[in-house]
């Protein structure tokens, strides 16, 4: 709840006990069993034990652990026992037996110092545990020993001791040149020459053993000091042989067509946005990533120059990605190290190399420039209270949160009701006051924060006759058999371009997915991506819709627009014995499009839209505004996207939709209406919604309904016409209309039908 959580906790060894460090005092062949030793074995007792032991590497004089007879180790239990005809009084142990190691080749040795009947558990320290912490990204002060222990402190109000510089003598003046040429990227950079070294020196046990719970194996004295201090201080560093150094040291960044071997033994090509550390003659390790093959050290090494250096966050992030791998140097420098430990790592690093492999120091050789600026942040007691809803005072008054901020290693100055206070300089997360609002939350204890109840005025929105509920909406689709679907807002670029022609989608900077990497102006994509997985599971019948936002940029910003969006494949209707099948066409979309927007009336326009069928598209109007579009899926994307039969689509705007007429009283006639039908002949190209358009322009009296119920070619109406037929319905509300007047009414439609090159046929 801190923000160090620890996601597991687990026992560095299992459970076993009288288990004790063990000599070995003498080593006879069994008489019965050429693979088995007598050994006597020093305990600590008062008489040495006969132990029969078959490990290969079992020597005089060597020390391991022994476990004594009512031992329990992992999956046995140790009982005196004769073994080929000799009494064996316990068990020498194997790292293996013990539970320490997957496998091993013989038992586990202990150093020379290990004291003869110790506990193995004392000995080892195996009543250890790993804690494996979840750090979140900003945290890099954590990535050490030191910061979890700093920030454990603050935590818990205990003192925190500063720790003192480490302490041992400088034997020479010794030094190479250090040259920055961006200090920018590298505003600190130190170093220092030991001499006469041991290579070959061993890593002290409790050092391997710390290296290896964390994670990290054992490799050389030198490498395995680095990479302890790394994990104390969270400051990585190097160590070069020196005898490989050609001249000085330069950090800049690297020149066309260099390349360095690492030491993982890849060979990169340098780009010139990568900063290297280069000798006088060419780069010996890719900066704050990984060191050079070429100058690492080796057995044969006695002079070492060892590096601590602070290099800015942003040279070095995002490098080891593009290189393809990652280290425990980049990952901490790309969140940021603490500039202000760079020689204290420097001389604890020292101090351990000439403990365990002897030598001399030499001088620091030091380049430094302007290191990073941590400027004071205003925090207003007013905003604090604001943010988290809590008075100063039940934080404890204005001095405590001052207290919070000190121990995490802020700097605090407070004047009144605010405070001045400056980030410490391994804090690259602290930037503005609402950082430092979230640290006092933290530190107080998020557990610790009462809940205010929130208290607001309520109101229904208003849902007046002129709007539709979108949940009516939806059930008129389900109830003509469409299946809804929801998609992601997310959709690939050349859904765009093809459905939409839209050639400059709005792009994602982060996309979840290569393949959701812009906002969709448009749902056609969604539903065709769902009509492909339904197809690829042999589903012959598809009706989707969905409901949802699109996107577009327009002058000023971008704009959201709601719409809905269905689709329809394969038969019209189920299948069924009732009627014959046959696939779903333009009209029977139509209809649907017009139920959900019944009782108005629309108008459709021919025109072509970038996924439709040129002959098979047209605009949808209301009340003289465009609504939206129907059509017939595009041959062109059926082959693409791998559709087998016609694909119907529709899309409207919510708006459109949503907007109902207010619905008026109308006198019900009890008068029988008059049917007149109109059939004519005019030219193909003619539309039939001009001419309802047209004839109830005209609004000729008492007709209650006009509708087109006959659609004829043929070789007797000519080449370029067709024959329309018209349904009239006249009806008065007050009286029975006489032929007189229906004639009237009917001869103003001719008239009309006539203007615009109308034939009637006889």
């Amino acid at each position: 709840m801190a923000g160090l959580e620890a996601e597991k906790m687990v026992a560095v060894a299992p459970a076993f006990d009288k288990v004790v460090v063990a000599q070995v005092l003498s080593k006879e062949k069994h008489p019965d069993a050429d693979r088995l030793n007598l050994l006597k074995v020093d305990v600590g007792q008062v008489e040495p034990l006969d132990i029969v032991c078959g490990a290969q590497n079992v020597t005089v004089g060597m020390k391991a652990p022994c476990a004594l007879v009512g031992a329990k180790l992992p999956g046995m239990e140790i009982k005196q026992a004769k073994v080929r005809g000799v009494v064996s009084s316990g068990m020498m142990c194997s790292a293996k037996e013990l539970g320490l190691a997957e496998e091993s080749s013989g038992l586990l040795e202990l150093s020379a110092d290990a004291e003869v009947g110790q506990s193995i558990r004392q000995h080892l320290d195996l009543d250890d545990h790993l804690i494996t912490l979840k750090l979140t990204p900003n945290r890099g002060d954590c990535l050490s020993l030191y910061g979890i222990a700093r920030e454990v402190a603050a935590l818990v109000h205990a003192p925190f001791p500063v720790l003192e510089e480490p302490s041992f003598d400088q034997a020479s003046n010794e030094k190479i040149n250090v040259r920055v040429a961006d200090v920018a990227a590298c505003p600190r950079y130190t170093g220092r020459v030991i001499a006469g070294v041991d290579a070959k020196a061993a890593t002290p046990a409790w050092m391997v053993r710390r290296l290896e719970r964390c994670g990290l194996r054992s490799i050389s004295a030198i490498v395995d000091v680095t990479n302890y201090v790394l994990l104390e201080f969270g400051q990585p560093l190097h160590a070069f042989d020196l005898s490989k150094l050609n001249g000085g040291i330069t950090v800049r960044f690297a020149l066309a067509g260099e390349r360095i071997k690492l030491l993982n033994e890849q060979t990169i090509e340098l780009q010139d946005d990568m900063l290297v550390i280069a000798d006088d003659k060419a780069p010996v390790a890719l900066a704050g990533v990984m060191g050079g093959a070429d100058s690492a050290v080796t057995d044969t090494t006695t002079d070492i120059f060892l590096e601590s250096a602070f290099f800015a966050p942003s040279v070095i992030v995002g490098k080891s990605r593009r290189l393809g791998f990652g280290s425990d140097s980049s990952y901490r420098f790309e969140r940021g190290v603490d500039f202000a430990a760079t020689r204290m790592a420097l001389e604890r690093a020292t101090q351990l190399v000439l403990e365990i492999c002897g030598g001399q120091a030499g001088a620091i050789s030091e380049a430094r420039a302007t290191l990073p600026a941590r400027p004071p942040i205003l925090l207003r007691a007013s905003r604090v209270e604001r943010v988290l809803g809590l008075s100063v005072v039940s934080l404890g008054g204005a001095d405590e949160v001052g207290r919070m901020l000190s121990r995490l290693g802020m700097i605090c100055r407070r004047n009144g009701d605010e405070f001045s206070v400056t980030p410490p300089s391994y804090r690259f997360d602290i930037a503005i006051e609402e950082d430092l609002i979230e640290e006092i939350a933290r530190v107080r204890g998020y557990e610790n924060l009462t809940a205010a109840t929130p208290q607001a005025r309520m109101t229904m929105l208003p849902l007046t006759e002129e709007q539709r509920p979108l949940a009516k909406l939806r059930q008129a689709l389900v109830l003509r058999d469409y299946q809804e679907t929801i998609n992601y807002a997310f959709v690939e670029s050349e859904w765009e371009r093809d459905l939409c022609g839209n050639t400059t989608p709005i792009a994602l900077k982060n996309p979840i997915a290569s393949q959701m990497s812009v906002m969709r102006s448009s749902l056609l994509g969604g539903l065709l991506a769902a009509l492909r997985t339904n197809l690829a599971r042999k589903q012959p019948r598809v009706r989707l819709f969905e409901m949802g936002g699109c996107f577009a940029a327009e002058a000023g910003g971008y704009v959201q627009r709601e719409r809905v969006a269905g689709l329809t494949y394969g038969s019209a209707l189920p299948e069924q014995w009732g009627a014959a099948a046959r696939n779903v066409d333009f009209y029977d979309v139509k209809a649907d499009v017009e139920a959900l927007f019944a009782p108005a009336t629309l108008s459709l326009v021919a025109a072509t839209h970038p996924a439709s069928h040129p002959g098979r598209s047209a605009q949808i109007w209301l009340n003289g505004e465009k609504a939206g579009w129907i059509g017939e899926l595009h041959p062109q994307w059926m082959r693409q996207y791998d559709i087998p039969q016609p694909v119907v689509w529709f899309e409207v705007d919510l708006a459109a939709l949503v907007r109902a007429e207010m619905p008026h009283v109308g006198e019900i006639s009890r008068f029988p209406p008059v049917r007149r039908d109109l059939a004519v002949v005019v030219d193909e190209g003619l539309t039939v919604q001009f001419l309802l358009d047209a004839m109830r322009a005209a609004q000729a009296p008492n007709i209650c309904e006009l509708a087109l119920f006959d659609l004829y070619r043929a070789k007797g109406v000519g080449d370029g016409k067709k024959s329309l037929a018209f349904r009239v319905l006249l009806q008065d509300t007050q009286k029975t209309l006489t032929d007189g007047e229906v004639d009237q009414s009917i001869a103003r439609l001719v008239a009309v039908l006539q203007q615009h090159g109308a034939q009637l046929r006889m």
